[in-house]
């Protein structure tokens, strides 16, 4: 049981990390070629849809499941002491940020009316979210690759497997 806790703790991880790389290597770029407004509009609608039970399987599974598969560890080494070490980099750089720093930030671009909006206040909103989210979203691929990457490693030193 501990092993198959493991893996889908490995998968979870692994499509959150993916998906925070496509964002950091793809996405963003092909967002930051849009103007100003439709810029604004897009990331509004990504955030917006992004919402959804898909989405919150994945991220919120591994913020259950890499604790849990911790605790299962409890005991064997080296595993345990990778697996502490991918939850500690999920709990605090994939999902702290999110929460301290990605939401906050969605939530006001959400309420920000586009259409009613002059040029220089949609300039403006762009400037204050474009680059520092970016910079967050790296943060949380950084940690999110690095979470796996030591989820990986306790999938391979586990003596149970």
């Amino acid at each position: 049981m501990t092993t198959v806790v493991l893996i889908i703790t490995a998968v979870l991880t692994a499509l959150i990390a993916g998906l925070f790389y496509a964002y950091s290597c793809s996405v963003v770029l092909g967002l930051g070629k849009l103007n100003d407004s439709e810029y604004l509009e897009a990331m509004q609608n990504i955030n917006r849809e992004i919402l959804n039970p898909v989405f919150f399987m994945s991220f919120m599974g591994a913020v259950v499941l890499l604790p849990v598969s911790t605790f299962l560890m409890r005991g064997q080494q080296p595993a345990f002491i990778f697996l502490l070490l991918a939850t500690l980099a999920y709990l605090i750089g994939v999902f702290g940020v999110t929460i301290a720093g990605n939401v906050p930030m969605n939530d006001t671009l959400d309420k920000f009316d586009i259409s009613n909006s002059t040029m220089d206040a949609i300039k403006q909103m762009r400037e204050n979210f474009e680059n520092r989210w970016n910079f967050l979203n790296n943060i949380r691929t950084a940690f999110s690759v690095i979470s796996i990457t030591l989820v990986i490693c306790a999938c391979i030193w586990n003596k149970d497997a």
